[in-house]
């Protein structure tokens, strides 16, 4: 405990555990199911002992070292996991404690991949869609596919465009135009929690009523912002586990205490 408390204070993060312990009860004493903890994060006794964390990492034998360590300096990261159907109220609470003005969700940003940019040119092109649909799936799906790459290895689709000039000028378009930012939406788990106001450290992004207040950072910019990044994941296995033990209960004389199963 006396080493995991030196590196926590040495590296400067005690604060990010007390936060994270602070929302974590709240969810707790509120009836919102919490997982006991993953990641590299359930090797912290500190974690255990705040309650961030139901696993005893002495008994298990895990390791402080793999989730933070003074000579590997990045962001401590716990991955939270929260009931589908509360996960929103632990965020609307947290905006509520620490103030609206210092707590959003994060962007992300959706850019034009080599599929979807052939399509949307045709589109605004006037072009067929049968012609969009055909070039599409000429594009292997593959990660990090491109449309460069796709050339390189389709000979259809070279045979294509030698053939047909309305499909080279959706090519040509589709060139210029792959990769570049698309449209903006929200991360599924990530939240920033400002030490001031959040127009401090980033631009803002909002829905038009004003509401969905997230970072025009995306995630690995907040933290080179300064930011740190908490993860409030919805886990659905959480919310029918609840939904089990409620029924359960209904039925029976003594309410289950699911901590009390034993694991083995």
């Amino acid at each position: 405990m006396k080493i995991e408390l030196d590196v926590i204070n040495e590296m400067g993060f005690p604060g990010y555990f007390l936060i994270v312990a602070d929302f974590i009860n709240w969810a707790k004493n509120n009836d919102i199911p919490v997982g006991p903890g993953r990641g590299s994060g359930a090797g912290s006794l500190v974690a255990y002992a705040l309650e961030i964390t139901d696993i005893d990492p002495l008994q298990y034998d895990l390791l402080f070292e793999r989730f933070l360590n003074p000579e590997r300096v990045s962001l401590p990261d716990f991955d939270i996991d929260f009931c589908m159907e509360g996960r929103d109220k632990v965020i609307e609470y947290v905006s509520q404690h620490y103030g609206r003005d210092h707590v959003s969700q994060i962007i992300t940003y959706g850019t034009m991949a080599a599929k979807a940019v052939l399509r949307d040119v045709a589109r605004v092109q006037g072009k067929p869609y049968g012609l969009a649909d055909r070039m599409s799936k000429l594009i292997p799906f593959e990660v990090g596919m491109t449309l460069a790459k796709a050339l390189e290895q389709e000979e259809q689709l070279v045979q294509l465009l030698e053939e047909d000039s309305s499909a080279q000028e959706i090519w040509d378009m589709a060139v210029q135009l792959e990769g570049i930012t698309r449209n903006a939406g929200k991360h599924a788990g990530g939240v920033v929690i400002a030490p001031s106001e959040l127009t401090d450290f980033s631009p803002i992004y909002c829905d038009e009523d004003g509401s969905g207040l997230v970072t025009q950072f995306d995630k690995n910019d907040v933290e080179e912002a300064g930011l740190v990044k908490f993860d409030f994941l919805g886990l659905r296995t959480l919310t029918i586990i609840q939904w089990a033990i409620q029924m359960i209960d209904a039925r029976a004389e003594n309410p289950l205490v699911i901590e009390t199963i034993p694991l083995r």
